[in-house]
């Protein structure tokens, strides 16, 4: 009794402690590192696409879309390789300062030279950088705090509002630098600034690395110097040697099955930056008292969607758990996001009709059908994401938790990859239908998720 009243007092006790001054300095840093990122991913597409005369490579489109989910892809996967070569050689707080260095001269490489080579160059350095400093700042927020702080779901509410910033601002600073700031008009011809906004990009990857690395050891100490080595594992070699019990296997067997369904999920959304980005420049009215605005400031609505709409949602999963029903279960959560997805491209339908989706369109669609799409697409997102995470974290045996993790992420990294093939497709099947294909499947496989919740939530309790 005595040993319960004083864990309930140590959780009081942690709960009214500040945080660490070094969760700020993370929170920075993974702002200007998030404000590099979505700024770069904001003009990707379209500078692959627009012509060599007006600043762009001239690629087709179908070229620039694979491309482009092929990088969204990979990005997923080298944080396998990076966190590895971090956990026994590297240190955390070395693998970001490395990443960060990387990613910058990656932008720099775009900035300065607007070559085929130097791009899949810029884009190779984009890559590996990211995956030396994704899977190391996260975990460096959970090393800030004991192992059972009661402060650190706060804290990773705090870094994620980090995330979003930075996506939020990224898109209308480097898209206004692009495609209006820096854009010239000569005999009627349109010159985009691109250059510069890989440029912003760059910056703002170097402003995050200086604040790092300037105050790092005043804020963050020793944590995250050194390499923390094979030894470095909860689980005993005992517990290593156990065979799965059946209701382990059967939790696992969830994991794929939710995970088979994100996949799907993640490749229309993902359509964001490559597809819906094209669309929008072409067919969608962006003009507002006179100004145009930039096609990749719409790529700004999601993570405003997602500070504005988070808090909601959380309190409403809350109440929902108080009720004499209880709360949604995770099946029916995710099934309800992949239908909102869907929905959100059965939105599109009115536009679609209304402009066709020839090269060229006299008539332009409101921008109110876009901001519905990217709306629906985000609390889509909220009911399937952060769920999804918590519920490999809850259902992973405790020996196999990092490789189903690893599974989930991997999972999001196929699912770009097939998100750039379908986007590709609409230059030969045309947008109607890939969106229709795209919102159509979402939705059923949705109804079949909803379907499946009970008997998935059985196997889970197993």
């Amino acid at each position: 009794m005595e040993a319960t009243v004083k864990v309930e007092q140590d959780i009081q006790l942690q709960t009214k402690k500040k945080h660490p001054p070094g969760l700020y300095l993370l929170f920075f840093t993974e702002m200007w590192e998030r404000f590099s990122y979505y700024g770069m991913r904001a003009i990707l597409v379209l500078y692959l696409t627009k012509s060599l005369i007006s600043g762009g490579l001239g690629m087709s489109e179908g070229l620039a879309l694979s491309i482009y989910g092929f990088f969204t892809g990979a990005v997923y996967f080298t944080p396998l390789i990076g966190g590895y070569l971090t956990d026994r050689f590297l240190g955390k707080r070395l693998a970001i300062t490395i990443g960060g260095v990387t990613m910058a001269l990656g932008n720099f490489v775009l900035f300065a030279n607007q070559s085929h080579a130097a791009f899949y160059i810029g884009l190779a350095l984009l890559i590996i950088g990211n995956g030396f400093f994704k899977p190391n700042i996260s975990t460096l927020v959970g090393d800030l705090y004991p192992q059972s702080d009661a402060r650190k779901d706060a804290a990773f509410t705090i870094f994620y509002m980090g995330i979003n910033i930075g996506a939020f601002f990224s898109p209308l600073i480097v898209g206004f630098l692009a495609e209006d700031y820096f854009k010239t008009t000569v005999n009627g011809v349109e010159h985009f600034g691109f250059k510069f906004g890989f440029l912003a990009a760059a910056i703002g990857m170097i402003v995050g690395q200086l604040l790092f690395n300037l105050l790092g050891n005043k804020y963050l100490g020793d944590i995250g110097k050194k390499p923390v080595g094979v030894s470095h594992n909860t689980v005993s070699t005992e517990e290593k040697k156990k065979p799965l019990t059946k209701a382990e296997k059967s939790r696992i067997k969830v994991i794929f099955i939710l995970t088979f369904f994100v996949i799907f999920f993640m490749a229309g959304f993902e359509q964001a930056g490559s597809s819906l980005t094209l669309y929008t420049d072409k067919f969608i009215d962006r003009t507002v008292f006179g100004w145009t605005v930039p096609t990749s400031w719409f790529q700004s609505l999601n993570p405003l969607f997602i500070v504005i709409f988070a808090p909601i949602l959380s309190v409403l999963w809350v109440k929902l758990s108080k009720t004499k029903r209880g709360d949604l279960a995770t099946p029916t959560k995710m099934a309800t996001g992949m239908i909102l997805l869907g929905a959100g491209f059965a939105v599109l339908v009115p536009a679609l009709l209304q402009t066709g989706t020839g090269d060229s369109s006299a008539v332009k669609a409101n921008m109110i059908f876009m901001v519905l799409t990217y709306f629906l697409h985000t609390i889509g997102e909220l009911c399937l994401q952060p769920v999804g995470l918590s519920m490999v974290s809850k259902l992973a045996p405790v020996k196999l938790a990092s490789l189903l993790m690893g599974v989930w992420l991997a999972g999001s990294g196929f699912a770009n990859i097939l998100a750039g093939q379908l986007a590709s497709t609409t230059e030969s099947l045309g947008y109607f239908e890939v969106f229709m294909i795209i919102g159509g499947v979402t939705i059923f496989l949705g109804l079949v998720l909803l379907g499946l919740s009970k008997k998935l939530v059985q196997m889970s309790a197993q």
